[in-house]
C-alpha cells in the first residue's frame, strides 16, 4: 500500500512539474512572438498558394496570441493581411473594416511602414470598388509614408498602381507620368517586375497616346524582362498586349504569332484560373469553414457517443442546440445585413477622415517649411534695404534726399517686423512655442515697458498711468518675456489709436491657491473705441478695424493675434470691453507663481560697454564668407567705417582654406552658400581651431535653429538684417578680451 502511494505521489508530481514548465513555455514572451511571427509568415504562404481558409486560421490564431500579449505591431500587421485576403475574395466591404483597424492602430504606435502597406491596400479596395477618387487620395497617404522611411519598392508599386487608376480615369498623360516616377525607381534599384510591369503599362497608354511605335516598344521591352525572369503572370499579360497593338496597325501576322504565345501560356494556368475564379473564391472559403465547423460538431458528438450512459442524451440535446443556433443565425443574419450596411458606411467615412487628416498634416508642414523660407529670402534682400539706407543716412546726404531714405529705412524696419510677425503666429499655430519660467519683479518689468514706449506715447500726447495693487507681491516665477509681448503689443495699440488722451495699466489679484497667484492686468485707454463687430473677430490674424483705420494708423493686423496666441500658451485668457470713440480696455488673466527669490540676474552681456578708442583696431582681421555681392560690399563699408580690415570669400569651402593659412581675429559667416554650408564649414574650422570667434551672419530663422548653430561651434548669432549698432557692439566686446589677453601675455 505504501508502494502504491508513492507511485501515485510521483505520478501527481510528474503531471504537475510538466504542466508547470508547459506553462512556463507557453509565456514566454520570445517563444509567444516566434509562434505569432510563423502563423504570419503561413497564412502569407497560404495566400499565394489560393489556400484561403488555411490563411484565414492562421491569421485567427496569430490574432489572438497578439492580443493576448499586446503586441500592437503585430496585430495591425494581422489586420491589414485579413484587409488583404478580404479584398481577393471580393470581399471589399469587410476588407476596409480590417483595414480601418489596422491604420488606427499603426497610427497610434507610430508604424509607419506598415502604416504605408494598409494605406496602399486601402487604395487597392477603393480601385476594385471603381471608386476611383478614393483610391488616390489612399495612394497618397501611402507614398507619403514610404517616401519618410525609404521604402523604394513599395513607392514604386504603390506608383505603378497609382497609374493604373489614372488610366480608368482616361487622364493618359498623368498616368504615363506617374508610371515613368515607377519604371524611375524600379531601374535604379533593379526592381524587374516592377520594371516589366510598368513597361506593359506604357505600352497600353502609349497607345490611347496615338503613339504606337513608342508603345510596341515599350510591351516589347517589358515581354523581354518578364521571359528573362520567368514572371508567368506579365509575360502573358504581355502577349496579349503586343498582340493587340500589331492587330491595331493592320500587322495581322506578328498579332497572331503573340495571340497564340498568350494562349499557350493561358492553357497552363488556365485550371488554376477554373479553380480559384473570382466567384468560386468565396464560396470555397465558406464552405471550407462550414465543413470545418461541421467536423468539429461530428467530432464532439462522436467523443460523446463513447460515453454508453449519456450517448443518446447528448444527441438529442445536440440535435436541439444546433436547431436553436440555427434559428438564432438566421436572426442574427437579418440583423447583421442591416448593421453592416451602417457600419460599411461609418468605416468608408472614417477612413475618408483619416486620410484628410493626413492630408491636412503634410500641408501644415509644407506651409511651415514654406513660410521658413519665404522668410529668409525675404530677409536676404532686406539686408541690403536696410544696410544701404542706413549707410546713405550717414554719409551726408542732401537735404532733400533725408526724406526719402528715411522712408526708404522705415518700410525696411516695417517688413521686418512684420516678417518677425508672421514667424511669430506660425510658431504659435505649431505648438512649437516653449515656456521659459524664471524668478523676476513683475512691477519692475511693467514700469520698464512703460519707460521703453513713454516716448512714442508723448509723440501722440499721451499720459501713462500704472496702478499696482497695494500689498501684492512683486515676485514671481513664469516666463516674463512672454508676457513683455502681450503688454507691449497690448500698450502699444492703445498709443496708436489714442490721441491727446490717457492710458491705465492695472494690476491686481482675483484668486490665490497656495504658490500660484490669479492676476488681471488692464490697459485702459480713452481712444477711437473699436465696434461691436469687429470686437468679435479681433483676435483674428490680419484682422484690423476697417481699412481706413488701417490706411491712417498702419498696422499688420497680426498683434492680437499674437497676444491671444501668448495668453493661451500661458493658460490665460483675454476679452476686451470697447465703445465707439469713448475707449478701449483689454483684459486678461494669468496665474503666476509666487516666489521669495529675487529677480534672476541679467544673461551674458552681448554689447560692448567699454572704451573703443582701447582697442587697437589696426591689427585686427576679419574674414567675411558671404556669397551675396550686395551683401558683402554692405558689410564691407561696416567694416571699414568701424576702421576695421577684412578679407571677403564667397564659399565655405575656400574660408577653410584660407582660415588654416591666415589668423584671423573675427569670422563673419554666412548660412546658405553654394557648395557646403555655413554651419558645415563651421564644423570643419573647429575641428582644428576652438578657440577662433564665429559669428554666423544669417538670415534665417534662429530659433528653429539654435540647436544646430550651437552644435556646429558657433560664438554667437548676427540674425540680418541687423541693427548697426548692435553688429558693432557685438564685434567690439568679441575683440576686446582678446587685446586683453595678448596684453597680459
Amino acid at each position: 500500500m505504501t508502494k502504491l502511494k508513492t507511485y501515485l505521489f510521483f505520478i501527481v508530481w510528474l503531471i504537475m512539474a510538466t504542466t508547470s514548465a508547459q506553462v512556463k513555455i507557453e509565456q514566454d514572451p520570445e517563444i509567444v512572438q516566434n509562434n505569432i511571427n510563423y502563423r504570419i509568415v503561413q497564412s502569407q504562404t497560404e495566400l499565394e498558394s489560393y489556400h484561403y481558409y488555411n490563411a484565414q486560421k492562421n491569421l485567427d490564431e496569430a490574432l489572438e496570441l497578439a492580443e493576448k500579449v499586446g503586441n500592437k505591431k503585430s496585430v495591425g500587421v494581422i489586420y491589414a493581411l485579413k484587409g488583404r485576403l478580404q479584398l481577393i475574395i471580393q470581399q471589399e466591404d469587410k476588407a476596409l473594416k480590417s483595414l480601418n483597424k489596422a491604420i488606427e492602430i499603426q497610427r497610434i504606435i507610430n508604424d509607419n511602414k506598415n502604416l504605408g502597406a494598409s494605406y496602399k491596400l486601402y487604395g487597392d479596395v477603393y480601385f476594385a470598388k471603381q471608386d476611383y477618387y478614393a483610391a488616390l487620395d489612399s495612394y497618397t497617404a501611402a507614398k507619403s509614408k514610404f517616401e519618410e522611411e525609404n521604402l523604394n519598392e513599395e513607392l514604386a508599386e504603390t506608383l505603378l498602381h497609382e497609374g493604373k487608376v489614372y488610366f480608368q480615369l482616361k487622364n493618359y498623360q498623368k498616368s504615363r507620368d506617374v508610371t515613368e516616377q515607377a519604371l524611375a525607381i524600379a531601374i535604379n534599384y533593379d526592381y524587374f517586375k516592377i520594371q516589366s510591369e510598368a513597361l506593359n503599362n506604357h505600352a497600353i497608354i502609349y497607345s490611347k497616346l496615338g503613339n504606337t511605335e513608342k508603345a510596341i516598344v515599350s510591351g516589347l521591352e517589358g515581354l523581354s524582362i518578364a521571359n528573362k525572369h520567368k514572371f508567368t503572370n506579365v509575360t502573358n499579360d504581355s502577349y496579349l498586349i503586343i498582340s493587340d497593338l500589331y492587330n491595331n496597325i493592320g500587322n495581322y501576322k506578328l498579332s497572331r504569332k503573340y495571340l497564340k504565345d498568350h494562349l499557350k501560356i493561358s492553357d497552363s494556368i488556365r485550371g488554376l484560373n477554373r479553380i480559384y475564379s473570382p466567384n468560386n473564391q468565396e464560396t470555397q472559403y465558406l464552405l471550407n469553414e462550414e465543413i470545418e465547423k461541421n467536423n468539429a460538431i461530428v467530432e464532439k458528438l462522436e467523443k460523446a457517443e463513447e460515453d454508453k450512459n449519456l450517448g443518446t442524451l447528448i444527441s438529442i440535446l445536440s440535435v436541439a442546440l444546433i436547431t436553436i443556433l440555427s434559428l438564432l443565425t438566421l436572426s442574427l443574419y437579418k440583423n447583421n445585413n442591416i448593421r453592416l450596411k451602417t457600419n460599411t458606411m461609418l468605416h468608408k467615412k472614417n477612413g475618408e477622415l483619416i486620410i484628410a487628416k493626413e492630408k491636412a498634416e503634410l500641408a501644415s508642414k509644407t506651409k511651415a517649411n514654406f513660410l521658413s523660407t519665404v522668410t529668409h529670402e525675404l530677409r536676404t534682400p532686406l539686408y541690403a534695404v536696410t544696410g544701404l539706407s542706413n549707410m546713405l543716412l550717414e554719409e551726408d546726404p542732401k537735404p532733400e534726399q533725408i526724406p526719402h531714405l528715411k522712408s526708404l529705412k522705415f518700410s525696411g524696419d516695417y517688413l521686418l517686423t512684420f516678417i518677425n510677425d508672421i514667424l511669430q503666429i506660425n510658431k504659435i499655430e505649431a505648438n512649437k512655442v516653449d515656456i521659459e519660467p524664471e524668478p523676476f519683479n513683475l512691477k519692475k518689468k511693467i514700469t520698464n515697458i512703460i519707460l521703453a514706449l513713454n516716448n512714442s506715447a508723448e509723440d501722440n500726447d499721451i499720459k501713462m498711468h500704472i496702478e499696482y495693487e497695494p500689498g501684492l507681491t512683486e515676485n514671481f516665477i513664469a516666463d516674463q518675456l512672454k508676457i513683455s509681448q502681450i503688454l507691449i503689443n497690448l500698450i502699444g495699440n492703445s498709443i496708436k489709436f489714442t490721441k491727446k488722451g490717457d492710458i491705465w495699466i492695472r494690476v491686481y489679484q482675483i484668486d490665490q491657491k497656495d504658490k500660484i497667484y490669479t492676476l488681471r492686468f488692464e490697459i485702459e485707454d480713452n481712444g477711437i473705441g473699436i465696434s461691436q463687430e469687429k470686437q468679435d473677430h479681433m483676435f483674428e490674424s490680419f484682422s484690423q478695424g476697417s481699412i481706413q483705420i488701417n490706411r491712417k494708423y498702419g498696422g499688420t493686423g497680426l498683434g492680437l493675434s499674437i497676444v491671444k496666441g501668448l495668453v493661451d500658451i500661458l493658460k490665460g485668457k483675454i476679452y476686451v470691453k470697447s465703445e465707439l470713440n469713448k475707449g478701449t480696455t483689454f483684459f486678461f488673466e494669468i496665474p503666476l507663481e509666487y516666489t521669495t527669490v529675487e529677480e534672476a540676474l541679467e544673461g551674458k552681456m552681448n554689447y560692448f560697454d567699454g572704451d573703443k578708442s582701447d582697442l587697437d583696431l589696426s591689427k585686427v582681421k576679419i574674414l567675411v564668407v558671404e556669397d551675396n555681392k550686395i551683401n558683402q560690399m554692405i558689410t564691407k563699408k561696416i567694416l571699414s567705417k568701424m576702421e576695421l580690415n577684412c578679407d571677403i570669400i564667397d564659399n565655405g569651402e575656400d574660408a577653410v582654406q584660407m582660415i588654416k593659412n591666415n589668423d584671423y581675429n573675427i569670422i563673419l559667416m554666412d548660412i546658405h552658400m553654394p557648395g557646403i554650408s555655413g554651419i558645415e564649414a563651421t564644423k570643419q574650422i573647429r575641428a582644428f581651431n576652438k578657440e577662433l570667434t564665429i559669428f554666423a551672419l544669417t538670415a534665417v530663422t534662429i530659433e528653429d535653429k539654435m540647436q544646430e548653430f550651437e552644435d556646429a561651434g558657433f560664438t554667437d548669432i548676427i540674425p540680418k538684417p541687423f541693427k548697426q549698432d548692435e553688429f558693432e557692439k557685438k564685434l567690439y566686446n568679441a575683440l576686446a578680451p582678446k587685446q586683453k589677453s595678448s596684453t597680459n601675455a
